[in-house]
This record gives C-alpha cells, structure tokens and sequence, in this order.
C-alpha cells in the first residue's frame, strides 16, 4: 500500500547525481515510505544504507519494502540534523552519498487525522514525530496574536499574516480551533475578497508556516548542511530536495558558501587566504521536476533539488 501511495519527487535525477556505487554508504535522512530508499537500495551490492525518520509510522513501515537488498540496512528514528551522531552510534564515519527529501509525504498529507492538508478536516495537528509535544493546534489555540503573525510572516511568507491572525484569535474566543476545516474557513474569510478565490488557495501560506514551526524545519538548517557535507567521503555527494522557497534560499546560500574556496574581498587582485575549495556544486541552478512529473504527480510541482560535491 505505501509502495502505490508514496511517489518520489524526481527520482531519476536524484539517482544520476548520487551515482550509487554498489559497496557504498548512503544516507536517506528523510526515508519517510521508501520511495528513494529502494531506489539506493537495489542498487547496493554489500555496501550500506542508513534510513532515518521522525515519524514513528515511517519506521514502522519500512519493515515492509526494507527486506530482500544486499546491503546492510540500519533504520533510526531520529531527526536528519543529528546526522552526526546517528552516523557515529553506528559506526560510520562517513558516506558516499546522502539524500535530505524535506517534502511533507504524499501518506502523511492523505492521512487526515495527521491535520497537515487545508482541503480535508481532521485535528490540528502537523507532527511530522507524532511523538512531538507541539503541534498545530497549541499554536493556533494559544499563542498571541502578535506570535501567530511573526509565524505567518517568517515562516509563510504570508503578506494578510495580520488580518488572518487577528481572525484566529477572534474566533477561538468562542471556544477552540480543533479541526483543519474550521481554520480553513476562518483564513478564507479572512482574506481579502478579491484574492479569496485567486488560482492559489488562501490557506496554503499558513499552513505552510504552522508546519514549519511545529516541526523546527528551519532551526539550524545552515548547520546542518554544513555538519553533513563534512560527512561526505571523497566523491561524495549531498543531495538536498526542498519545497519552498526559504528552505531553498538556506541550501543555496550554504551550498554557495561552501563551495566558494577564497574567501579574499572581490577586489583583491590575487587571491592571499590561500582557501581551496573541496567541495563542488553539481547544480548551478535549481533542478526543477518536467512537465511530465508534475502531470504524473501534482505535488512535485514545487520541488527543487541541489547537490554538492566533495572532490
């Protein structure tokens, strides 16, 4: 069931740039239900692949699709930032490829008791670690009016954050915002009627902010980045798929930083640091999911994939 739900966003491009070598290491940081993950898999000959998750049930289901490959398979529950530690538990002191999806998953979005879509009604919720104390609903319920519309901005990019957040904290007056239906109607009517019934839901930014602050999916990105790269063997390639634009911002100023080498000001006639760059970018610009894949899949629509690589 999970093998027909989940469809991985570019997958072929993903694969090309990992080049799997078949003795090799490789971490799939966000394995949710194995869509990349078999991928790596069938193409491993004695080498490792190591599949991390917050989500409980992504562990749990990954007993189904992980059996039958000749590699050895270690699954973690844990958050991919921690990669360094994971990595070291395990005895693995670094990896030919890394592959970071950061995409909510197609099961996770169906599932509406997990509260992450605007178009169905279940409890707030949006844990991507449903082991998580935060969710949705206690942002909603309880933070001012003024936090609500610092979330919206920083986190959604939501240009009406005051007006929406100003109508959270009016309606909840009148006792909880419980369910994903009623906040969707309170966000519509929220929005100004011209831009209500625009080609873009009115929601869409706002849910998009709540996940990101339930789930910290922004804390400490840079350092992240930085920490896994550093992980990366000789030839070693970091994949990295996001779905909005300041996760993408974070990966390309990191990758771009990284990659750069000297570190002289630009009008230095000849370079004095003596920096050499070990670290390549593989995509100068974003890689985009075709025409086809967006048909076949709506919801790659908004991928962009970026790697680097150590030479």
């Amino acid at each position: 069931m999970m093998r027909d739900k989940h469809i991985p966003v570019l997958k072929e491009e993903v694969l090309t740039l990992l080049n799997v070598k078949p003795e090799g290491v490789y971490a799939d940081c966000t394995m949710g239900y194995g869509g990349h993950g078999r991928e790596i898999l069938s193409r491993l000959d004695g080498g490792i692949y190591l599949g991390i998750d917050k989500d409980l049930y992504a562990i749990e289901q990954s007993a189904v699709w992980r059996e039958g490959y000749a590699a050895r398979v270690i699954i973690a529950k844990d958050d991919y930032k921690n990669l360094s530690n994971i990595a070291l538990e395990n005895g693995l002191d670094g990896f030919d490829g890394i592959l970071v999806d950061m995409g909510v998953s197609s099961v996770q979005f169906d599932d509406k008791s997990r509260g992450f879509s605007y178009h169905d009604e279940g409890r707030l919720d949006m844990r991507m670690d449903t082991q998580s104390i935060l969710t949705a609903y206690e942002i909603v319920n309880t933070y001012s009016e003024k936090e609500l519309t610092e979330i919206l901005y920083r986190y959604g990019e939501e240009k009406n954050a005051p007006r929406i957040a100003r109508a959270i904290v009016q309606a909840r007056s009148a006792g909880p915002v419980e369910k994903t239906t009623h906040l969707t109607e309170i966000i519509k009517k929220a929005y100004p009627p011209k831009e209500r019934y625009q080609q873009k839901h009115p929601a869409r930014k706002t849910y998009q902010a709540l996940r990101i602050a339930v789930n910290s999916e922004l804390e400490q990105l840079d350092k992240a980045i930085e920490e896994m790269v550093g992980l990366l063997k000789k030839e070693g390639v970091l994949c990295m798929i996001s779905f909005h634009s300041l996760e993408d911002r974070i990966v390309k100023e990191t990758f771009r930083r990284l990659s750069q080498g000297c570190t002289c000001p630009k009008d230095f006639p000849v370079c004095v640091c003596g920096a050499k760059a070990d670290l390549k970018l593989l995509t100068k610009k974003a890689v985009v999911p075709s025409v086809e894949e967006v048909v076949a899949n709506r919801r790659s629509r908004s991928a962009k994939l970026r790697a680097i690589k150590r030479v």
